[in-house]
């Protein structure tokens, strides 16, 4: 690709931080405000537990694969005017749906169809406001920044089964109006106070696919093993929130506000433990490498006790530390895909990462749904999953040697078992 971006010399004002984590506190408002009311759902439209974690699933998937696109699209036309545009679309999904909520009762498939336009919108949010970001602030301050805008992600996170709660007691379709009600303010601000990265010598699209093959040549060995772990991650994290969305009201008879704020728990721990870890990773990939181990191991021990332990706070402390695994992890993996990969095909790479986050999210639901009474097959089968990530991150994931070349602020490269920059 002949594509490149120029980065800024100094460091953006800090409200462009601010803006840019507000992207993706809205984004996941789409799935995890909706999860404390999927039992309510489900009890109105008559449908089975599988099906109303298709209301996640139908966001998710539809996210995952435009995703790509709508990191080309940010290639060529700018990061900026992506983030816009997806933010109108996903607002307009948020309309539709509480029209269907209100107008049409019966139709289930419409209230799917709404959640399938809203993840459209989504694709373009979060993922490329995270590539924006790796664009405009130095390598120095890359991992600090990376790392807030993922504890803003956990953040909203904390917020949405809350708030999700707390409107579901106006009436259960309220949450769906938030989302036109975010999305406009937002759309004003990025436009007034975010400047872009400009773009030259945008490639052709025929240039895209040379281009992923190449990296992928070069960088598969590493970038394959971020790609399952954030995967493998994201998949136990919403698998989880949906298995325990049921469960509380089951077992415990817990509904309501007080589900909102016990689902908001391993969210909260992961928020704070990512802003920790992005604060102080700071593109040392040994070190990275150190804390995503052991944020899969912490996350394998919390998914089997998950088999054994019914006690409440029991479960309420494997829930944090499901929350504390993740917030581990998550921002080693986003720096490594920001600082490994130069600034022509960051956009690119990026994405599919994205995607592969949100299939992971897209898959949790459903099949924690479908081994609901499965319990052993279903956590053990997870934990494996996470073992072979362990294992993977521990013989696959190498350290880069840093070269300073002309041109780029630094290159990583691949000898033998280690990096190659492209």
């Amino acid at each position: 690709m002949e594509q490149s971006v120029k980065q800024s010399t100094g460091s953006p004002k800090p409200v462009t931080l601010w803006i840019l984590s507000m992207i993706p506190i809205l984004m996941v408002l789409g799935n995890s405000m909706i999860i404390p009311v999927l039992p309510t759902i489900r009890s109105i439209y008559h449908v089975s537990s599988f099906q109303v974690s298709l209301l996640i699933t139908l966001f998710s998937i539809p996210a995952a694969f435009i995703i790509p696109i709508a990191g080309i699209l940010s290639d060529r036309i700018g990061r900026k005017k992506v983030i816009i545009v997806s933010l109108i679309i996903y607002g307009i999904g948020g309309l539709f749906s509480a029209g269907v909520a209100i107008w049409s009762k019966d139709s289930f498939m419409l209230l799917l169809l709404s959640r399938i336009i809203q993840g459209i919108g989504a694709a373009g949010t979060a993922p490329v406001a995270m590539v924006l970001a790796s664009d405009l602030y130095k390598e120095e301050e890359r991992g600090k920044a990376l790392g807030i805008i993922e504890a803003a992600n956990a953040a909203g996170k904390v917020l949405s089964p809350i708030v999700g709660a707390l409107l579901a007691t106006l009436i259960w379709y309220a949450m769906f109006f938030a989302f036109p009600i975010l999305t406009i303010p937002l759309v004003f601000l990025l436009i007034k106070y975010v400047t872009d990265a400009p773009l030259k010598n945008v490639p052709k699209l025929a240039q895209y696919r040379k281009s992923i093959q190449k990296i992928f040549y070069r960088q598969g060995r590493w970038l394959y093993v971020v790609f399952f772990v954030g995967l493998v991650t994201m998949f136990t994290m919403f698998g989880v929130l949906f298995y325990f969305s049921e469960y509380l009201e089951q077992k415990f008879k817990l509904a309501g506000m007080m589900k909102g704020f016990i689902l908001a728990i391993p969210l909260l721990g992961l928020g704070f433990t990512a802003y920790w870890t992005g604060s102080h990773i700071k593109e040392r990939t040994r070190k990275m490498k150190h804390i995503i181990w052991i944020g899969l191991l912490l996350l394998t021990i919390c998914t089997t006790l998950l088999i054994w332990i019914h006690q409440f706070y029991l479960l309420l402390a494997i829930l944090l530390g499901i929350g504390i695994s993740s917030g581990l992890i998550m921002p080693c993996l986003n720096t490594l895909i920001t600082s490994s990969i130069g600034m022509k095909e960051r956009g690119l790479i990026t994405s599919f990462y994205s995607s592969v986050r949100f299939l992971g999210v897209a898959l949790g639901p459903p099949i924690f749904g479908a081994l609901t009474k499965h319990p052993y097959l279903l956590f053990l089968g997870t934990a494996s999953a996470q073992v072979i990530a362990i294992l993977l991150v521990l013989f696959r994931l190498r350290q880069p040697q840093r070269l300073r070349g002309k041109g780029e602020r630094s290159r990583l490269y691949l000898h033998k078992n280690h990096f190659q920059s492209t």
